[in-house]
């Protein structure tokens, strides 16, 4: 596989085995084949493609996904907040596209292991393949409800992108150990309010609700400036651990 950009910025995934076709012409497989990273490969219009090392986010912008996924604002603070790193593991539910397991498994590293939850088949079959894509051996998705149980322990962090995901807090501290985070994401106030309740009666301690924003600035000669627009509300996120 040969991760591609043209010269607007756009990404592409080549395999080499026939010829690759865009609006900005075709390029011969056997050029695919026979590049490198850092090559130059020329459409039969004289456009250029870069051969690139992609990243995590490189690769999402781009993977197969039927659904909706965690954004970066929201991702980032989750590590951050966690301090989950090398070696931690992690369960996961709600798979979807695999999006957030790919940060997972990046981060963790070959001493850690993550654990995903996914209801249903044809996302943890989607996310199966957007992992193998991308070369992790570290994320184990299993097609299975949460609900029926959480199967890991002595677990670093459960994080859950599900509609009630107050169901299985009880199951979830079990399965934590002693330190370990739950994070909780959710697109609505509702499900977070009932989530904290349950945290507390439960025994969870250091718990906090989280909205991040993030805003981008533009340089102009006149001088630097908010942007118009802004990512804004995406969801809420709730921590708390287990000590």
């Amino acid at each position: 596989m040969k991760f591609v950009m043209d010269e607007r910025g756009k990404k592409y995934i080549l395999s080499g085995e026939n010829d690759f076709q865009s609006d900005l012409g075709i390029i011969k497989k056997e050029d695919i084949k026979e590049s490198d990273v850092g090559d130059k490969l020329i459409t039969h219009l004289n456009k250029e493609f870069k051969i690139i090392s992609p990243n995590v986010n490189d690769f999402i912008e781009i993977m197969n996904r039927q659904c909706s996924i965690l954004i970066q604002k929201d991702i980032g603070t989750i590590f951050a907040h966690t301090g989950v790193g090398s070696g931690s593991r992690i369960v996961d539910a709600g798979t979807g596209a695999g999006a957030i397991l790919l940060h997972f498994g990046n981060v963790v590293g070959d001493t850690g292991m993550v654990y995903s939850y996914e209801i249903r088949e044809d996302f943890a079959k989607i996310a199966k393949e957007n992992i193998e894509l991308f070369g992790l051996t570290n994320i184990q998705i299993k097609n299975k409800d949460i609900k029926d149980g959480i199967d890991e322990e002595n677990i670093d962090l459960v994080f859950l992108d599900l509609i009630k995901p107050y169901e299985i807090i009880e199951e979830t501290y079990n399965s934590l150990k002693l330190g370990g985070w739950i994070a909780i994401y959710s697109v609505y106030l509702d499900g977070i309010q009932i989530s904290y309740k349950i945290l507390k009666k439960t025994g969870f301690k250091d718990i906090s609700i989280i909205e991040t924003l993030n805003r981008e600035y533009e340089v102009k000669n006149q001088g630097i400036r908010p942007k118009t627009r802004m990512v804004g509300h995406s969801g809420y996120l709730l921590f708390a651990r287990k000590l």
